[in-house]
């Protein structure tokens, strides 16, 4: 289809829900559902259009509005948490172990890569991140970047960022999986990369014990988001015993569940990255308790407490 064509085909549809924008929350979930749809065929097909700029703005604002939304019963936003949430979690637990598994073997073979090309680090953080980074180390100040602007403006922004980066990873899952994998490998080769120059300048476990304050939230992040994109992705891949569109929509449906349960890790993550990883020389102690929370929170949440759950499948 031609991009005009695609546009005046739904251009009424997006000005609709950017003009009027929905007030229920299953009818907004359904609007961000259709626009995760048109977003993934526009990245596929037109992926340096404005069009695909526009609705992923779009897209956002609504994926943001849905997690706003006040007008939810209490006793149903308790039950989201409660019992929801863990449930879609528990269905595609599967899903988010192979996110992890493809996540972590790029991670490692960037960290290989690194170790046998010296060239390799500079070509996926660039020259000027790796300048700075030496920079702060012969003043003594290693992790400097973290200091450079003020706590609020680092929240604000790294909060963007994270959810931006998350999204991505998971509305990519729309091209058959291929795009989350992709996304995934992005991510894992920045961050084996990015270990990998810090231990080889000798400060890898203070990089572990400083930079993982937020990056345990952060990488997990990420790591679930894969998984909803791949949930996303086999929605169209195998439909079993369901139409197609049906299962795109099912798989949509609980995509978007995983991503906006995700939202108070991004806010969590950037507050740690903007008001605390600053205090690089913190006691060792306390960098340790703040580490072994975020991970036990993740591995409760997500893994042990899901278990409860059974995996049934998901019905209209």
């Amino acid at each position: 289809m031609r991009e005009g064509l695609f546009i005046k085909k739904n251009i009424d549809k997006w000005k609709q829900y950017q003009y009027e924008p929905a007030t229920d929350p299953d009818e907004m979930a359904g609007q961000f559902t259709e626009l995760v749809n048109d977003l993934g065929y526009s990245k596929t097909f037109y992926p340096h259009s404005k069009v695909t700029q526009y609705l992923n703005g779009l897209a956002s604002r609504i994926y943001l509005g849905i997690y706003r939304n006040k007008k939810e019963r209490v006793s149903r936003i308790l039950s989201f948490w409660k019992t929801e949430l863990p449930t879609v979690v528990r269905r595609y637990h599967r899903e988010m172990l192979y996110s992890f598994l493809v996540f972590t073997l790029f991670a490692v073979l960037a960290a290989f890569s690194a170790a046998h090309d010296e060239t390799f680090v500079r070509g996926v953080l660039g020259d000027r991140y790796i300048d700075m980074t030496e920079d702060n180390i012969a003043k003594g100040d290693p992790f400097g970047v973290y200091k450079h602007d003020n706590q609020l403006n680092m929240f604000t922004w790294i909060a963007v960022n994270n959810i931006k980066v998350s999204f991505m990873v998971f509305v990519c899952g729309f091209i058959l999986s291929i795009g989350t994998v992709w996304q995934l490998f992005s991510n894992g080769v920045m961050l084996g990369a990015f270990q990998y120059f810090f231990f080889t300048k000798g400060l890898g476990w203070k990089s572990v014990l400083v930079i993982w304050i937020h990056g345990t939230l952060e990488i997990s992040s990420v790591i679930i988001a894969g998984g909803a994109g791949f949930v996303l992705g086999n929605s169209i891949l195998f439909p079993g015993t369901h139409r197609r569109g049906h299962s795109l929509k099912r798989g949509a449906r609980d995509g978007v569940k995983l991503m906006i349960g995700l939202v108070p890790i991004f806010i969590v993550a950037a507050f740690l990255e903007g008001f605390v990883t600053r205090y690089s020389s913190m006691p060792i102690w306390l960098s340790i308790m703040i580490l072994a929370g975020s991970l036990t929170f993740i591995v409760w949440y997500f893994i042990i407490y899901p278990l409860r759950f059974e995996p049934t499948s998901s019905t209209y």
